[in-house]
């Protein structure tokens, strides 16, 4: 059945011809760190049935916003235009965590969902450990989940799994996360309550501790 259009001449409404069907935003939330394999998708997407997500990656694919690899396992990566989503999605992010509340237990989570906010956070801790050396890592362990912060002159990016070498290693629940992430606490006052537990070098850990 083909999609629906708004009709409207507007660019609002011509970005949600193409990304307002449901679950189109959450998947390129789940590519942004790069390529995802079907069963990844699936499986990081609670929630959506495989007669969806196959439909909403071939519509994705049809509009350019992504692509999927050629040989081998079914793998799926945002394109140039997939990607310049991204900003919109930040913006969604930071809206709807000042709105997140306490954590039901009808909700679904995953850690890596807590990775672009926390990375965004942490821009401010990127600059202050300005240095022509290599990036800094903070690896971020949130109960089964596990991503890694890559800290360089003048960004942060999250990259999926453990890091090889961490310089510090974050441990907390997806709760003080997403509090971190919306501002709403500071990373020195989950510590001293007991919420998290930072271990590491010393450069990385204090400039953590203090801004």
């Amino acid at each position: 059945m083909p999609r629906r259009s708004y009709d409207h001449y507007c660019g609002i409404a011509r970005a949600l011809d193409h990304l307002g069907e449901r679950w189109a935003l959450l998947i390129v939330r789940e590519l942004l760190a790069g390529p995802r394999r079907y069963s990844d998708l699936l499986a990081d997407l609670p929630g959506i049935s495989t007669d969806v997500l196959a439909t909403r990656l071939r519509q994705m694919e049809s509009d350019g916003l992504v692509t999927r690899a050629r040989a081998g396992a079914r793998t799926y990566q945002l394109t140039e235009a997939g990607a310049a989503v991204a900003p919109i999605l930040d913006a969604l992010c930071d809206w709807g965590l000042d709105r997140l509340g306490p954590r039901t237990t009808g909700d679904a989570v995953r850690g890596h969902w807590f990775a672009a906010p926390l990375a965004r956070r942490l821009r401010p801790v990127a600059t202050a450990v300005r240095t022509t050396a290599d990036p800094l890592t903070l690896q971020v362990q949130l109960n089964e989940a596990c991503f890694h912060l890559v800290l360089t002159a003048d960004d942060v990016r999250h990259v999926d799994g453990p890091a090889p070498r961490p310089d510090a290693v974050l441990t907390t629940g997806a709760q003080t996360a997403a509090a971190l992430a919306a501002g709403q606490t500071h990373l020195a006052d989950a510590v001293s309550a007991g919420d998290a537990k930072l271990e590491g070098t010393p450069a990385l850990t204090e400039a953590l501790l203090t801004r």
